[in-house]
Protein backbone atom coordinates (compact mmCIF):
# COMPACT_ATOMS: atom_id res chain seq x y z
CA UNK A 1 0.00 0.00 0.00
CA UNK A 2 1.56 3.83 -1.12
CA UNK A 3 1.12 6.20 1.51
CA UNK A 4 0.27 9.41 1.22
CA UNK A 5 0.98 12.78 3.23
CA UNK A 6 -0.60 16.12 3.04
CA UNK A 7 -0.05 19.69 3.85
CA UNK A 8 -2.67 22.32 4.00
CA UNK A 9 -2.09 26.45 4.42
CA UNK A 10 -4.60 29.04 4.21
CA UNK A 11 -8.13 29.26 5.11
CA UNK A 12 -10.43 26.85 6.71
CA UNK A 13 -11.83 26.26 2.90
CA UNK A 14 -8.63 25.09 1.99
CA UNK A 15 -8.91 22.31 5.24
CA UNK A 16 -11.78 21.00 4.04
CA UNK A 17 -10.59 20.57 0.19
CA UNK A 18 -7.88 18.83 1.55
CA UNK A 19 -9.91 16.46 3.11
CA UNK A 20 -12.00 15.44 0.49
CA UNK A 21 -8.64 14.71 -1.51
CA UNK A 22 -7.45 12.74 1.01
CA UNK A 23 -10.63 10.95 0.64
CA UNK A 24 -9.91 10.05 -3.03
CA UNK A 25 -6.63 8.46 -2.05
CA UNK A 26 -8.00 6.58 0.28
CA UNK A 27 -10.50 5.50 -2.27
CA UNK A 28 -7.32 4.38 -4.27
CA UNK A 29 -5.70 2.28 -1.49
CA UNK A 30 -3.03 4.54 -0.70
CA UNK A 31 -2.50 5.26 3.43
CA UNK A 32 -2.48 8.43 4.49
CA UNK A 33 0.23 9.26 7.35
CA UNK A 34 1.51 12.56 8.89
CA UNK A 35 3.54 15.00 7.00
CA UNK A 36 6.76 14.46 8.78
CA UNK A 37 6.89 11.12 7.87
CA UNK A 38 8.18 9.32 4.76
CA UNK A 39 5.72 9.31 2.49
CA UNK A 40 5.14 8.21 -1.59
CA UNK A 41 3.00 10.83 -2.32
CA UNK A 42 3.16 14.67 -0.75
CA UNK A 43 0.30 16.86 -1.85
CA UNK A 44 0.57 20.23 -0.85
CA UNK A 45 -2.11 22.82 -0.78
CA UNK A 46 -1.40 26.14 -0.94
CA UNK A 47 -2.74 30.16 -0.40
CA UNK A 48 -2.03 33.24 -1.99
CA UNK A 49 -3.14 35.96 0.31
CA UNK A 50 0.21 37.39 1.25
CA UNK A 51 3.45 37.56 -1.09
CA UNK A 52 5.01 34.89 1.57
CA UNK A 53 3.52 32.07 -0.74
CA UNK A 54 6.30 31.35 -2.54
CA UNK A 55 8.32 31.31 0.01
CA UNK A 56 5.85 28.96 2.00
CA UNK A 57 5.48 26.44 -0.50
CA UNK A 58 9.06 26.29 -0.99
CA UNK A 59 9.72 25.42 2.06
CA UNK A 60 7.06 23.02 2.73
CA UNK A 61 8.56 21.23 -0.65
CA UNK A 62 12.06 20.43 0.51
CA UNK A 63 10.83 19.12 3.95
CA UNK A 64 8.43 16.94 2.11
CA UNK A 65 11.67 15.67 -0.02
CA UNK A 66 14.11 15.95 3.23
CA UNK A 67 12.14 13.01 4.60
CA UNK A 68 11.68 11.30 0.95
CA UNK A 69 13.88 12.65 -2.03
CA UNK A 70 12.02 9.99 -4.31
CA UNK A 71 8.47 11.44 -3.01
CA UNK A 72 6.26 12.06 -5.73
CA UNK A 73 5.32 15.55 -4.82
CA UNK A 74 1.92 17.37 -6.05
CA UNK A 75 1.18 21.12 -5.44
CA UNK A 76 -2.51 22.73 -5.80
CA UNK A 77 -4.45 25.22 -4.08
CA UNK A 78 -4.75 29.24 -4.76
CA UNK A 79 -1.10 30.11 -5.02
CA UNK A 80 -1.18 26.96 -7.96
CA UNK A 81 -3.58 29.19 -10.07
CA UNK A 82 -2.21 31.97 -9.63
CA UNK A 83 1.50 31.32 -10.43
CA UNK A 84 1.97 28.03 -11.82
CA UNK A 85 4.99 28.16 -13.60
CA UNK A 86 6.73 30.26 -10.76
CA UNK A 87 5.54 26.47 -8.55
CA UNK A 88 6.82 24.39 -11.79
CA UNK A 89 10.38 26.01 -11.02
CA UNK A 90 10.80 24.69 -7.65
CA UNK A 91 12.52 22.05 -7.36
CA UNK A 92 11.53 18.52 -6.88
CA UNK A 93 7.38 19.51 -7.70
CA UNK A 94 5.87 16.79 -9.57
CA UNK A 95 2.74 17.70 -11.12
CA UNK A 96 0.57 21.59 -10.53
CA UNK A 97 -2.88 21.62 -10.26
CA UNK A 98 -5.09 24.32 -10.98
CA UNK A 99 -8.51 25.48 -9.63
CA UNK A 100 -10.14 23.43 -12.03
CA UNK A 101 -8.37 20.58 -11.69
CA UNK A 102 -7.20 20.09 -8.43
CA UNK A 103 -10.08 17.42 -7.62
CA UNK A 104 -8.86 15.70 -10.48
CA UNK A 105 -5.89 14.12 -9.90
CA UNK A 106 -6.39 10.46 -10.06
CA UNK A 107 -7.34 11.43 -13.86
CA UNK A 108 -4.38 13.63 -14.84
CA UNK A 109 -1.82 11.64 -13.09
CA UNK A 110 -1.42 8.13 -14.44
CA UNK A 111 1.53 6.95 -12.03
CA UNK A 112 2.72 8.88 -9.13
CA UNK A 113 6.46 8.45 -9.91
CA UNK A 114 9.20 11.41 -10.03
CA UNK A 115 9.11 13.11 -13.21
CA UNK A 116 12.01 14.33 -15.40
CA UNK A 117 9.33 18.06 -15.77
CA UNK A 118 7.19 19.29 -14.10
CA UNK A 119 3.47 18.58 -15.45
CA UNK A 120 0.98 22.19 -14.85
CA UNK A 121 -2.36 21.54 -15.47
CA UNK A 122 -4.00 25.10 -15.81
CA UNK A 123 -6.71 26.73 -16.81
CA UNK A 124 -8.27 30.19 -17.25
CA UNK A 125 -9.62 30.77 -13.46
CA UNK A 126 -13.31 31.07 -14.93
CA UNK A 127 -13.43 27.89 -16.44
CA UNK A 128 -13.86 26.51 -12.95
CA UNK A 129 -17.27 26.64 -12.98
CA UNK A 130 -18.23 23.68 -11.30
CA UNK A 131 -18.96 24.04 -7.30
CA UNK A 132 -16.74 20.50 -5.83
CA UNK A 133 -18.35 18.99 -2.62
CA UNK A 134 -15.99 19.13 0.27
CA UNK A 135 -15.88 18.73 4.35
CA UNK A 136 -12.81 17.85 6.39
CA UNK A 137 -13.11 14.65 8.55
CA UNK A 138 -10.39 13.30 11.35
CA UNK A 139 -9.49 17.28 12.68
CA UNK A 140 -10.76 16.64 15.82
CA UNK A 141 -14.89 16.93 16.65
CA UNK A 142 -15.78 19.80 14.33
CA UNK A 143 -16.27 19.48 10.36
CA UNK A 144 -15.24 22.09 7.75
CA UNK A 145 -18.24 22.10 5.44
CA UNK A 146 -18.09 24.01 1.88
CA UNK A 147 -21.40 26.10 1.28
CA UNK A 148 -19.98 27.99 -1.28
CA UNK A 149 -16.36 29.03 -3.64
CA UNK A 150 -15.40 31.92 -5.48
CA UNK A 151 -16.20 35.39 -5.11
CA UNK A 152 -17.62 37.97 -7.11
CA UNK A 153 -16.12 41.18 -5.09
CA UNK A 154 -13.10 43.06 -6.56
CA UNK A 155 -11.28 44.26 -3.38
CA UNK A 156 -8.74 46.36 -4.43
CA UNK A 157 -6.05 44.09 -2.16
CA UNK A 158 -7.69 40.61 -2.91
CA UNK A 159 -6.17 37.75 -4.97
CA UNK A 160 -9.42 35.32 -4.25
CA UNK A 161 -11.19 35.95 -7.34
CA UNK A 162 -8.54 35.27 -9.57
CA UNK A 163 -7.37 32.19 -7.95
CA UNK A 164 -11.18 30.96 -7.76
CA UNK A 165 -13.15 32.25 -10.02
CA UNK A 166 -16.70 33.28 -9.89
CA UNK A 167 -19.32 32.98 -6.66
CA UNK A 168 -20.71 29.77 -6.88
CA UNK A 169 -22.78 27.28 -4.65
CA UNK A 170 -24.79 23.88 -4.42
CA UNK A 171 -28.69 23.34 -3.65
CA UNK A 172 -29.31 23.78 -0.30
CA UNK A 173 -30.87 20.26 -0.68
CA UNK A 174 -27.03 18.82 -1.28
CA UNK A 175 -25.37 20.63 1.76
CA UNK A 176 -28.52 19.05 3.95
CA UNK A 177 -27.21 15.79 2.51
CA UNK A 178 -23.14 16.56 3.17
CA UNK A 179 -24.63 17.49 6.56
CA UNK A 180 -26.42 14.49 7.10
CA UNK A 181 -23.44 12.35 6.45
CA UNK A 182 -21.28 13.93 8.84
CA UNK A 183 -23.73 13.97 11.81
CA UNK A 184 -23.88 10.23 11.10
CA UNK A 185 -20.50 9.96 11.40
CA UNK A 186 -20.73 11.22 14.72
CA UNK A 187 -19.66 14.69 14.46
CA UNK A 188 -21.20 17.59 16.53
CA UNK A 189 -20.30 20.70 15.50
CA UNK A 190 -20.67 22.02 11.46
CA UNK A 191 -18.69 25.24 10.77
CA UNK A 192 -20.25 26.71 7.32
CA UNK A 193 -17.10 27.69 5.34
CA UNK A 194 -16.38 29.32 1.95
CA UNK A 195 -14.60 32.15 0.15
CA UNK A 196 -17.87 34.42 0.57
CA UNK A 197 -20.22 32.23 2.49
CA UNK A 198 -23.23 35.06 2.63
CA UNK A 199 -23.42 35.02 -0.74
CA UNK A 200 -24.65 31.61 -0.71
CA UNK A 201 -27.44 30.53 -3.10
CA UNK A 202 -27.95 33.53 -5.49
CA UNK A 203 -27.60 31.76 -8.81
CA UNK A 204 -30.68 29.08 -7.35
CA UNK A 205 -32.61 31.79 -5.86
CA UNK A 206 -31.99 30.50 -2.69
CA UNK A 207 -30.47 32.46 0.40
CA UNK A 208 -28.03 32.07 3.58
CA UNK A 209 -30.80 32.32 5.48
CA UNK A 210 -32.97 29.58 4.07
CA UNK A 211 -29.61 27.68 4.56
CA UNK A 212 -29.28 28.23 8.00
CA UNK A 213 -32.74 27.73 8.86
CA UNK A 214 -33.12 24.16 7.20
CA UNK A 215 -29.41 23.09 8.80
CA UNK A 216 -30.93 24.16 11.99
CA UNK A 217 -34.00 21.51 11.77
CA UNK A 218 -31.52 18.62 10.83
CA UNK A 219 -32.16 15.47 12.92
CA UNK A 220 -29.47 15.29 15.05
CA UNK A 221 -27.43 18.65 14.11
CA UNK A 222 -26.28 20.01 17.33
CA UNK A 223 -24.13 22.97 16.28
CA UNK A 224 -23.50 25.20 13.65
CA UNK A 225 -20.93 27.52 13.34
CA UNK A 226 -20.18 30.29 10.61
CA UNK A 227 -16.56 30.58 9.96
CA UNK A 228 -16.97 34.28 8.31
CA UNK A 229 -19.22 36.17 6.76
CA UNK A 230 -19.03 39.56 4.69
CA UNK A 231 -20.74 42.82 7.14
CA UNK A 232 -23.20 43.46 4.55
CA UNK A 233 -24.81 40.33 3.86
CA UNK A 234 -25.18 39.65 7.84
CA UNK A 235 -28.33 40.93 7.16
CA UNK A 236 -30.71 41.80 10.34
CA UNK A 237 -32.92 38.69 10.07
CA UNK A 238 -29.97 36.12 10.32
CA UNK A 239 -28.70 37.72 13.71
CA UNK A 240 -31.87 37.82 14.70
CA UNK A 241 -32.83 34.12 13.88
CA UNK A 242 -29.29 33.14 15.55
CA UNK A 243 -30.07 34.64 18.37
CA UNK A 244 -33.36 32.18 18.90
CA UNK A 245 -31.51 29.23 16.78
CA UNK A 246 -31.52 25.58 18.46
CA UNK A 247 -28.03 25.16 17.10
CA UNK A 248 -26.17 28.23 15.96
CA UNK A 249 -23.51 29.34 18.09
CA UNK A 250 -22.93 32.73 19.76
CA UNK A 251 -19.84 33.25 17.80
CA UNK A 252 -19.74 35.85 14.48
CA UNK A 253 -16.47 36.21 12.88
CA UNK A 254 -16.80 39.63 10.29
CA UNK A 255 -14.54 41.13 8.46
CA UNK A 256 -13.61 44.86 9.11
CA UNK A 257 -10.53 45.62 7.02
CA UNK A 258 -10.35 49.05 8.04
CA UNK A 259 -12.43 51.06 10.38
CA UNK A 260 -11.58 54.48 8.14
CA UNK A 261 -14.82 55.09 5.98
CA UNK A 262 -12.29 56.60 3.72
CA UNK A 263 -10.26 53.67 3.35
CA UNK A 264 -13.09 51.43 2.91
CA UNK A 265 -13.82 53.00 -0.09
CA UNK A 266 -9.89 53.13 -1.52
CA UNK A 267 -10.15 48.94 -0.65
CA UNK A 268 -13.48 48.89 -2.70
CA UNK A 269 -15.24 47.25 0.16
CA UNK A 270 -19.34 47.50 0.15
CA UNK A 271 -20.02 49.07 3.50
CA UNK A 272 -18.79 51.75 5.47
CA UNK A 273 -18.10 51.71 9.43
CA UNK A 274 -21.75 52.99 10.38
CA UNK A 275 -23.33 49.17 9.19
CA UNK A 276 -20.56 47.63 10.37
CA UNK A 277 -21.16 48.95 13.98
CA UNK A 278 -25.16 48.86 13.49
CA UNK A 279 -24.45 44.95 12.96
CA UNK A 280 -22.19 43.95 15.98
CA UNK A 281 -24.38 46.14 18.21
CA UNK A 282 -27.18 44.46 17.31
CA UNK A 283 -25.98 40.99 18.03
CA UNK A 284 -24.32 42.34 21.21
CA UNK A 285 -28.03 42.95 22.06
CA UNK A 286 -29.57 39.93 20.96
CA UNK A 287 -26.92 37.88 21.84
CA UNK A 288 -24.40 39.66 25.39
CA UNK A 289 -22.58 36.69 25.46
CA UNK A 290 -21.39 36.49 21.98
CA UNK A 291 -17.98 36.25 20.58
CA UNK A 292 -17.31 38.53 17.73
CA UNK A 293 -14.04 38.56 15.28
CA UNK A 294 -12.70 40.73 13.37
CA UNK A 295 -10.35 40.81 10.29
CA UNK A 296 -8.37 43.94 9.86
CA UNK A 297 -5.85 45.23 7.43
CA UNK A 298 -2.84 47.30 8.32
CA UNK A 299 -0.71 49.45 5.95
CA UNK A 300 -2.74 48.82 2.85
CA UNK A 301 -1.67 51.63 -0.14
CA UNK A 302 -3.51 55.13 1.32
CA UNK A 303 -3.64 54.52 4.90
CA UNK A 304 -1.94 57.74 6.04
CA UNK A 305 -1.33 57.98 10.11
CA UNK A 306 -4.63 59.74 10.36
CA UNK A 307 -6.84 56.91 8.56
CA UNK A 308 -4.80 54.43 10.31
CA UNK A 309 -5.60 56.20 14.03
CA UNK A 310 -9.61 56.32 12.48
CA UNK A 311 -9.47 52.85 12.22
CA UNK A 312 -7.91 51.76 15.52
CA UNK A 313 -10.28 54.38 17.33
CA UNK A 314 -13.04 52.97 15.99
CA UNK A 315 -12.60 49.46 16.42
CA UNK A 316 -11.18 50.17 20.00
CA UNK A 317 -15.02 51.53 20.60
CA UNK A 318 -16.61 48.41 19.53
CA UNK A 319 -17.40 45.64 21.34
CA UNK A 320 -15.83 42.92 19.98
CA UNK A 321 -13.71 40.02 21.05
CA UNK A 322 -10.61 39.36 19.12
CA UNK A 323 -8.97 40.69 15.90
CA UNK A 324 -6.95 38.91 12.81
CA UNK A 325 -5.00 41.26 11.97
CA UNK A 326 -2.87 40.92 8.62
CA UNK A 327 0.02 43.15 7.33
CA UNK A 328 -0.84 44.69 3.89
CA UNK A 329 1.07 42.75 1.38
CA UNK A 330 1.69 43.44 -2.48
CA UNK A 331 -0.24 40.35 -4.73
CA UNK A 332 0.11 40.58 -8.57
CA UNK A 333 -2.47 41.36 -10.88
CA UNK A 334 -4.62 43.53 -8.11
CA UNK A 335 -5.72 47.00 -7.80
CA UNK A 336 -4.10 48.02 -5.10
CA UNK A 337 -0.74 47.24 -6.26
CA UNK A 338 -1.01 49.69 -8.83
CA UNK A 339 -1.94 52.42 -6.23
CA UNK A 340 0.04 55.37 -5.10
CA UNK A 341 1.03 56.57 -1.25
CA UNK A 342 2.62 52.77 -0.43
CA UNK A 343 3.26 52.65 3.61
CA UNK A 344 6.83 51.59 4.56
CA UNK A 345 6.78 47.96 5.52
CA UNK A 346 8.37 49.10 8.97
CA UNK A 347 4.76 51.21 9.06
CA UNK A 348 3.08 48.51 8.14
CA UNK A 349 4.47 45.98 11.04
CA UNK A 350 4.35 48.92 13.83
CA UNK A 351 0.70 49.42 13.19
CA UNK A 352 0.14 45.57 12.93
CA UNK A 353 1.72 45.28 16.56
CA UNK A 354 -0.54 47.93 17.76
CA UNK A 355 -3.74 46.23 16.91
CA UNK A 356 -2.34 42.93 17.54
CA UNK A 357 -1.95 44.25 21.06
CA UNK A 358 -5.45 46.00 20.87
CA UNK A 359 -6.83 42.41 20.17
CA UNK A 360 -5.40 40.77 23.16
CA UNK A 361 -6.49 43.41 25.25
CA UNK A 362 -10.24 42.75 24.03
CA UNK A 363 -9.98 39.16 24.47
CA UNK A 364 -8.39 38.79 27.77
CA UNK A 365 -11.63 41.37 28.72
CA UNK A 366 -14.17 39.51 26.79
CA UNK A 367 -12.80 36.02 28.16
CA UNK A 368 -12.85 37.72 32.06
CA UNK A 369 -16.48 38.29 31.88
CA UNK A 370 -17.05 34.67 32.24
CA UNK A 371 -15.52 33.92 35.22
CA UNK A 372 -16.38 31.55 37.33
CA UNK A 373 -19.77 30.93 34.95
CA UNK A 374 -21.19 27.47 33.53
CA UNK A 375 -20.77 26.67 29.89
CA UNK A 376 -21.61 24.15 27.30
CA UNK A 377 -17.73 22.19 26.12
CA UNK A 378 -17.46 20.43 23.83
CA UNK A 379 -14.40 18.34 24.01
CA UNK A 380 -11.98 17.30 21.28
CA UNK A 381 -10.33 14.23 21.15
CA UNK A 382 -6.97 14.61 21.63
CA UNK A 383 -4.74 13.86 25.00
CA UNK A 384 -2.37 16.83 25.85
CA UNK A 385 0.02 16.63 28.53
CA UNK A 386 -3.14 14.31 30.28
CA UNK A 387 -5.45 17.04 29.60
CA UNK A 388 -8.35 17.64 26.89
CA UNK A 389 -9.43 20.85 25.18
CA UNK A 390 -12.54 22.01 23.87
CA UNK A 391 -15.00 25.36 22.93
CA UNK A 392 -17.88 26.94 24.58
CA UNK A 393 -20.50 27.70 22.73
CA UNK A 394 -19.15 31.59 22.36
CA UNK A 395 -15.87 30.34 21.54
CA UNK A 396 -13.89 30.12 24.72
CA UNK A 397 -11.34 27.52 25.38
CA UNK A 398 -11.51 25.44 27.97
CA UNK A 399 -8.98 22.56 29.41
CA UNK A 400 -10.01 19.83 31.84
CA UNK A 401 -7.82 16.67 33.14
CA UNK A 402 -7.60 13.69 30.65
CA UNK A 403 -11.01 12.03 30.37
CA UNK A 404 -11.57 9.83 27.34
CA UNK A 405 -15.41 9.26 27.79
CA UNK A 406 -15.57 13.44 27.48
CA UNK A 407 -14.18 12.96 23.75
CA UNK A 408 -16.54 14.50 21.00
CA UNK A 409 -19.17 15.28 23.93
CA UNK A 410 -20.65 18.23 24.91
CA UNK A 411 -20.49 19.05 28.48
CA UNK A 412 -21.42 21.69 30.77
CA UNK A 413 -18.42 23.30 33.00
CA UNK A 414 -18.07 25.66 35.40
CA UNK A 415 -15.27 27.70 34.43
CA UNK A 416 -12.61 28.41 36.82
CA UNK A 417 -8.90 30.13 37.26
CA UNK A 418 -7.96 31.61 33.55
CA UNK A 419 -4.65 31.10 31.99
CA UNK A 420 -2.67 33.92 30.01
CA UNK A 421 -2.66 32.15 26.94
CA UNK A 422 -5.68 32.31 26.29
CA UNK A 423 -7.45 29.25 28.18
CA UNK A 424 -9.89 28.30 31.61
CA UNK A 425 -9.51 25.72 33.34
CA UNK A 426 -13.05 24.07 33.55
CA UNK A 427 -14.43 21.65 35.80
CA UNK A 428 -17.19 19.72 34.90
CA UNK A 429 -20.65 20.33 36.62
CA UNK A 430 -22.41 16.51 35.60
CA UNK A 431 -25.21 17.22 37.45
CA UNK A 432 -26.26 19.50 34.64
CA UNK A 433 -27.28 18.00 31.33
CA UNK A 434 -26.29 20.42 28.03
CA UNK A 435 -27.96 19.12 25.30
CA UNK A 436 -26.72 21.01 22.00
CA UNK A 437 -26.34 24.96 23.08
Amino acid sequence: MKKVAFYTLGCKLNFSETSTIKRQFVDHDFEVIPFGDSADVYVINTCSVTQDANRDCRKIVRRALSTNPEAFVAVTGCYAQLEPEEIAAIDGVDVVLGAKDKFNIFDLVNSFEKVDETIIHHTDVNDAADFHHAFSTNDRTRVFLKIQDGCDYKCAFCTIPLARGKSRSPRISQILDNARTVIDQGYKEIVLTGVNAGDFGKQNGETFFELLRELDQLEGMQRIRISSIEPNLLHDDIIRFAADSRCIQPHFHIPLQSGSDTMLKIMRRRYQSELYRQRVELIRKLMPDACIGVDVITGHPGETDNLFRESFDFIDSLPVSYLHVFTYSERPNTKAVTMDEVVQKKIRKKRTHKLRRLSRKKRFEFDSRFMGQTRPVLFETENQDRQMFGWTDNYLRVSVPWQPSFSNEIITCRLERYHTSGYFEGSPVLDEVTVGV
